[in-house]
């Protein structure tokens, strides 16, 4: 390793470091009694190094001989990664302290996780990519069951466990077959055997590894195990698998289809398109029966992620910016949502049920009219900023000659946003029922309004993010 390699993973290298040694401190010291003070040491940890990440970031370079990549569109990511990941920790910490699930090992496995996302999104190889991505499903496998007395906590984290291990082993099937037909690993060098014509086998390896990525975006077909993960999982478990990983995979997408087979957009484009529909429509139809809310975040995550393969789809660098704008939008959206429900309960336990929210608004209408703001956002009503992230998405395809899968996408977010608004129906006209109670703590309180506030306020400048994006994707589409 030479000096320039480590200083370019050099936030890398401290998030593990940093993870080790609080994994250390934990073992020999009071474990769970500074679960508190971890968290927030976490939080400001990543904080700093999205801002350091975000400003001392300058030009394209590689480390170890281009394994890693260090250029706009990674910085983008890792920023977007970092604070997000963030922002969960703190609206998080509540929850787990009220329900005794406040262990030191959790920040510990966010942050191993984190540094997981931050390689997938760098990566310029095939074995990079997948230390990444391994790294990143490990860390989660443990939090998914985190809740060790609970029964659902234990299956949503086998089911995860098990279909990822199936993902992964496309994956790398797909990885074996690319490498067998390119003779390298390194991203460059896929992408230069290209440009002689592409063998049926290095498609089919494209196609598997594809498909393996799909299952962990959670893209329809491949979505089999995100509802059950979603309801199974504690919610701040659930919270952060719907905001940071769905960063990193969706970079990942874009990393490996621009950077190792950027020269035939026309070939995994057309899958891509075909995972698009699949999300939107499966995600948005089979949402509309749900009556637990963290089934049907699970639902709409799968759809979200159609609306960014849309813009992935279109092979250009309009299409990168606007499925990085989009992932920086969804985000945001989660992370209010996901502070309501965090704070859903009733005589002390945790409560999922959509019908419990009858006539919320008599009771608190502050918190019903800010989670009010972030489902018209996440249904893509103008002039949220949720709107402009679908009509991004929605140019990009339109742009790139996809006007079909551009109104099946238009298509989709009408019937989506029924289930959106059933929850403000409830909210404001459903039945009087046993009251539903909402304590939240201020960092829970700060990100539901906070959040609610930039929906309406980012339409004027898309939140500032539409520049940085463009750089980035630029970067990427050459």
């Amino acid at each position: 390793m030479t000096g320039t390699d480590f200083n370019i993973v050099l936030p890398e290298v401290l998030l593990a470091v940093y993870a080790m040694a609080a994994l250390l401190f934990g073992v020999y010291t009071g474990k769970d009694k500074l679960t508190g003070a971890l968290t927030w040491a976490t939080a400001a940890l990543f904080v700093v190094l999205a801002f350091w990440i975000g400003v001392n970031g300058e030009g394209e370079r590689t480390a170890f001989g281009g394994l890693f990549n260090d250029d706009p569109f990674a910085r983008y990511a890792k920023v977007t990664i970092l604070l997000s990941a963030a922002a969960v920790l703190v609206i998080s910490l509540d929850y787990l302290v009220r329900r005794g699930l406040a262990r030191f090992e959790y920040p510990i496995l966010i942050t191993l996780s984190v540094v997981g996302m931050m390689m997938m999104v760098s990566a310029g190889d095939l074995m990079a990519l997948y230390v990444g991505l391994e790294l990143q499903s490990l860390a989660l496998y443990v939090v998914a069951s985190f809740r060790r007395d609970s029964a659902k906590s234990t299956e949503a984290g086998l089911k995860y466990f098990v279909l990822g291990s199936m993902s992964s082993g496309l994956l790398l099937y797909g990885a074996s077959l690319t490498y067998g037909y390119a003779g390298t690993t390194l991203f460059s060098g896929i992408l230069s055997t290209l440009h002689h014509g592409a063998p049926l086998g290095l498609l089919f390896g494209l196609v598997f590894m594809l498909s393996g990525l799909a299952f962990k975006v959670s893209a329809a077909p491949f979505h089999m195990w995100t509802p059950d993960v979603y309801e199974g999982s504690p919610t701040p478990v659930t919270a952060f698998f719907a905001t940071a990983p769905k960063v990193a995979a969706m970079g990942l997408f874009a990393r490996l289809a621009h950077d190792a087979f950027g020269a035939i957009p026309g070939d995994w484009s057309q899958v891509i398109a075909v995972l698009a529909v699949l999300s939107m429509f499966i995600g948005a139809i089979a949402a509309i029966g749900q009556r637990d809310i963290k089934r049907l975040m699970a639902y709409s995550s799968i759809a979200h992620m159609g609306y960014a393969l849309m813009g992935l789809a279109a092979g250009t660098a309009l299409g990168v910016q606007s499925m990085l704008v989009y992932m920086a939008i969804y985000v945001t959206m989660n992370i209010g949502t996901f502070a309501f429900i965090l704070s859903m309960e009733r005589d002390g336990q945790p409560v999922s049920d959509i019908a419990s929210l009858n006539m919320f608004s008599k009771r608190e209408p502050l918190k019903a009219l800010a989670l009010l703001v972030l489902m018209f956002s996440l249904a893509g009503v103008p002039p949220m900023v949720g709107f402009f992230g679908k009509f991004y998405v929605l140019k990009a395809a339109l742009d790139a000659g996809l006007g079909w899968l551009a109104i099946a996408g238009a298509v989709a977010s009408v019937i989506g946003a029924f289930y959106y608004l059933r929850i403000v129906y409830f909210m404001y006209f459903g039945q009087e029922s046993e009251g539903l109670e909402s304590r939240m703590s201020p960092a829970q309180w700060v990100a539901l309004v906070g959040v609610a506030v930039i929906m309406v306020l980012g339409a004027v400048n898309l939140l500032g993010i539409d520049p940085a994006a463009a750089v980035a994707a630029e970067a990427l589409v050459r």
